[in-house]
């Protein structure tokens, strides 16, 4: 059962971490509108706030496990109610490429993981939905926190790379691509409901 939890965290974390989100969307227009040099202290300000952010989340659940351990049975199911809209709305969206950077800085790519939303709700319901049901330690709590920091990172650094092979290859398949990252979301639920 723990090989399978841990199997479905694994795919939870790399849909989430590979959808598009705010900084994804970001990094992507950043480096077709200015290229790798220029762009790269955004690049590192997105990275950097990614993992001071999941840190953060960390220190909520254990506080959180530590004070109100029976909260965490609640987020649970909040976090399942968020993956099942998440699932939803990557189904139903379409592409949508924002065009309002205008500068690239270290700052504003670290600030803006502290105003994103998904990845606060991506590394609370991660650790809530697989991992506090078999470990609360905090350094436990941490430690996968990192690794979605890391996969967050990767997910980032595809964008990047991919730059606007990713953007003409997801406007093109987007339809096929979110209906299967949705149905993976679904499967996600399942383990959770099951632990």
């Amino acid at each position: 059962m723990l090989g399978y939890v841990l199997t479905n965290f694994i795919v939870y974390a790399i849909v989430n971490a590979f959808t598009p989100g705010p900084g994804n969307i970001l990094a992507l227009n950043t480096v077709t509108n200015y290229g790798w040099k220029k762009g790269k202290p955004l690049f590192f300000g997105i990275f950097t706030g990614y993992y001071v952010v999941q840190i953060i989340c960390a220190v909520f659940v254990y506080g959180v496990g530590t004070f109100l351990p029976n909260a965490l049975r609640v987020m649970k199911y909040i976090g399942v109610v968020y993956i099942l809209w998440l699932a939803i709305h990557i189904a139903i969206s379409k592409p949508e490429i924002s065009e309002e950077q205008r500068s690239a800085s270290f700052m504003k790519g670290f600030l803006l993981q502290f105003v994103n939303i998904k990845i606060y709700m991506f590394g609370i319901i991660a650790l809530t939905g697989f991992i506090t049901p078999y470990n609360k330690a905090l350094w436990t709590l941490i430690g996968f926190e990192l690794l979605i920091a890391t996969i967050g990172t990767i997910a980032t650094s595809t964008w990047i790379g991919a730059g606007l092979l990713i953007q003409k290859f997801y406007v093109k398949h987007y339809r096929i691509i979110n209906i299967i990252l949705a149905l993976t979301l679904l499967e996600c639920i399942w383990s959770m409901l099951r632990a």
